[in-house]
């Protein structure tokens, strides 16, 4: 090996400070007495997106059967945006 000349490797650093970097979460709404089914598939509507009057039907059914359910996932921008619109209508979220 003597004599052989090696390339130095080049290193490229990329600073992150794992926010907002396409890091996933899950918005869950937990069973309260305090909303009819129609509040919360109101609001459900408003503040998941794509969400169907048939499928926050079922979300809310299983919230009052089950004490909580994922109502909706994906990037945590979007999480925190819903969950403070779910928050806003009186329901209570927790983002995780």
């Amino acid at each position: 090996m003597a004599g052989d000349v090696l390339a130095t490797p080049v290193v490229i650093e990329r600073e992150s400070s794992g926010a907002g970097d396409g890091l996933e979460g899950r918005v869950i709404l937990f069973n309260c007495e305090c909303h009819t089914y129609d509040d919360v598939i109101q609001l459900l509507c408003e503040a998941v997106p794509r969400m169907t009057p048939s499928r926050a039907f079922e979300l809310a059914w299983t919230v009052d059967n089950t004490g909580q359910a994922e109502v909706f996932s994906g990037s945590m921008d979007t999480c925190n945006e819903v969950a403070a619109s779910l928050g806003a209508g009186g329901l209570r979220v927790q983002v995780q």
